[in-house]
């Protein structure tokens, strides 16, 4: 069964930090990724990475901020974010492919978890 869960959202002041994790099961994905979509926005590619060996990509607007990051034993991607702003608040959404995925296209992820609100106030 796949199946992308993902945990630790929820309200913090702008220059706080909050972890993400994404438990996934299922397939052995080569490609896995962290999306955003606020309201009335596109969803966007935030980080992605590879799960082996773990190539990096981030968006423009959060890099030297967030940190994308496995542990393979237990199939679980994080996201590591600091100096969150007020405009990093968002749906966050874990995504995965069986494919290796260059960039932040949505529709190149298969599997998508359930999202995690990040709610970041000035």
């Amino acid at each position: 069964q796949v199946q992308l869960v993902e945990s630790g959202g929820g309200s913090v002041q702008a220059g706080g930090s909050l972890r993400l994790s994404c438990a996934a099961s299922g397939y052995a994905y080569n490609t896995m990724g962290w999306f955003r979509q606020a309201p009335g926005k596109e969803r966007e590619g935030v980080a992605r990475i590879y799960t082996r060996p773990g190539g990096t990509l981030y968006a423009d607007s959060v890099k030297g901020r967030f940190t994308v990051s496995q542990d393979n034993a237990k199939k679980t991607m994080y996201l590591q974010m600091n100096s969150l702003k007020p405009e990093d608040t968002a749906m966050y959404y874990c995504a995965a492919s069986v494919a290796w995925v260059f960039g932040f296209s949505p529709a190149d992820f298969g599997y998508w978890g359930q999202g995690t609100q990040v709610t970041v106030s000035s």
